[in-house]
């Protein structure tokens, strides 16, 4: 596994667990209601779910490029062009509304809701078409591939246990709730860039 391909991965899985969407939401909402232990549990099978995503995406893309050499110019294309229309619905980003306070919940729903948030997720299959079709090729090595799948997995899980964590108190969670959609914002600046980049490429 080359190591700056390997950063590039941290890089866009970080960036898109960072942007602030319903899984972030859903951490939030476990969070408040649950307390830390809950949040960080959503946070944690979330990873699972995305995990499962990833290593299907890159075991079964390294099949498709093999048998049709050909299509991995399309792949990096619909790539390019997920990035730039997730970058262009970030930039329209409007400030959140308050969250709303549900009844308690417990590990097991917290779990559930986590898992089920990530794996029932089409997007979460695009993004890592668009991510491993820029990175891995019919000469990559399955440790390669399953390094790469692994480092997304705990990207992910990473960031939201860390959401989990933080945001349990509640100057954070006002901070969320006022700034949140500057933050998407951002964050879809840096997608329009890295989409520019690969059509550079590609073009």
């Amino acid at each position: 596994m080359i190591l700056s391909t390997w950063l590039t991965v941290v890089t866009i899985c970080l960036l898109g667990a960072m942007s602030p969407g319903p899984s972030v939401a859903l951490v939030l909402r476990h969070t408040l209601l649950g307390g830390r232990k809950q949040g960080m549990t959503t946070g944690i099978f979330h990873g699972l779910g995305i995990g499962i995503y990833a290593f299907m995406t890159v075991l079964g893309l390294a099949v498709i490029i093999n048998t049709h050499p050909g299509l991995l110019q399309s792949l990096q294309w619909l790539g390019a062009l997920y990035l730039l229309w997730l970058g262009v619905v970030n930039l329209k980003a409007r400030p959140a509304g308050n969250i709303t306070r549900l009844t308690p919940t417990t590990s097991a729903s917290a779990a559930r809701d986590g898992f089920m948030m990530a794996f029932l997720n089409p997007k979460a299959a695009l993004f890592f078409l668009a991510l491993f079709s820029q990175v891995v090729g019919g000469e990559t090595s399955l440790p390669a591939k399953s390094g790469y799948a692994l480092t997304a997995m705990l990207v992910d899980m990473s960031w939201y246990v860390l959401v989990a964590w933080l945001f349990s108190q509640p100057s954070w969670l006002r901070w969320l709730q006022q700034y949140s959609h500057w933050v998407e914002r951002f964050f879809g600046v840096i997608l329009l860039l890295l989409a520019a980049r690969i059509f550079s490429q590609l073009l």
